[in-house]
């Protein structure tokens, strides 16, 4: 793979990194928060100045950003990846995005000369930190073959989507199931509750039917804990969503399922949650009943 570069350093970026540099591979790494820097360069990384930087010292860039406007400055501003990178370097846009967005970087990093897959990650922090994230991959079907075994340092499940903007498109997809998913938990879990039922019991007795699910697995054990510590939080979440019903509206695509629950997040940011794990929207279903769930405060 020659140097690899990696930019953005945050809940996931940080152990996504971390698995690189254990399995081998020299980085050189930029984030916008010194302490992130700080935190790759302990564990083996080499710090550099901007994005232009990385990509100057680098044959392969990996970006894990937290938004759209986010990947544009990165790889296409005046300090940008696209300012610094060699002719036929590789980037590899691993944030979560609109999908019109990683159309419009892709072509203008052709324009440079540089080569462009869109890469959008699931899982969350745990599946970051044990290497077993879902990667869904967009762009040209060779260049996904030379990056697949960087990607295997941290994903379990690596699939090649379509061109660029497939994987973005995939990851919309996954986000609107899960959203979705997490908010039935929630407004079931209400019903539970105000019906005076243990909700542990409840969950048990359906977890082995067709409710059954990575989110009852995963997220009911914090809503009744009431621990709200982020794995992935409110905030991206709602990016996300609110991303999937532009691209729903670019596409002429329904998705009036998706815009109802943008609501409950929307409700839980305004409610303070902000920053917290996107199991959080349980406290919208505890504000409109009027009462809490699971353990007190």
């Amino acid at each position: 793979m020659g140097s690899i570069g990696f930019i953005g350093l945050g809940i996931m970026g940080l152990p996504m990194c971390r698995n690189l540099l254990g399995a081998g591979h020299a980085l050189v790494v930029y984030d916008v928060v010194p302490a992130a820097v700080a935190a790759a360069v302990e564990s083996g990384a080499v710090a550099a100045g901007s994005s232009r930087e990385v990509a100057a010292r680098s044959d392969t860039v990996l970006t894990v950003l937290p938004n759209s406007p986010h990947v544009r400055a990165a790889l296409l501003g005046p300090d940008g990846v696209a300012a610094g990178a060699r002719p036929g370097s590789l980037v590899i846009d691993m944030s979560s995005i609109d999908p019109t967005v990683s159309h419009e970087v892709g072509a203008a990093l052709a324009g440079a000369g540089l080569r462009f897959l869109d890469a959008p990650v699931s899982g969350g922090e745990p599946k970051a930190i044990d290497g077993t994230l879902a990667i869904m991959v967009g762009g040209a079907a060779g260049d996904f073959a030379e990056v697949r075994p960087l990607l295997e340092c941290m994903g379990g499940s690596i699939v090649h989507c379509g061109d660029v903007g497939a994987g973005n498109v995939a990851k919309l997809a996954n986000q609107i199931i899960v959203g979705l998913n997490l908010a039935a938990v929630a407004e079931a879990l209400a019903l539970v509750e105000r019906a005076g039922v243990d909700p542990a019991t409840v969950v048990e007795a359906i977890r082995g039917g067709a409710a059954g699910s990575a989110i009852l697995e995963a997220k009911v054990p914090m809503i009744l804990a009431r621990d709200t510590r982020p794995g992935f939080r409110v905030d991206l979440h709602h990016k996300d969503l609110a991303n999937a019903l532009a691209a729903g509206r670019a596409l002429g695509a329904p998705l009036p399922l998706t815009a109802q629950v943008l609501e409950l997040f929307e409700a839980a940011r305004a409610a303070g949650l902000g920053d917290a794990d996107h199991s959080a929207i349980a406290r919208v279903y505890e504000q409109l009943g009027g009462e809490a769930m699971g353990a007190d405060d």
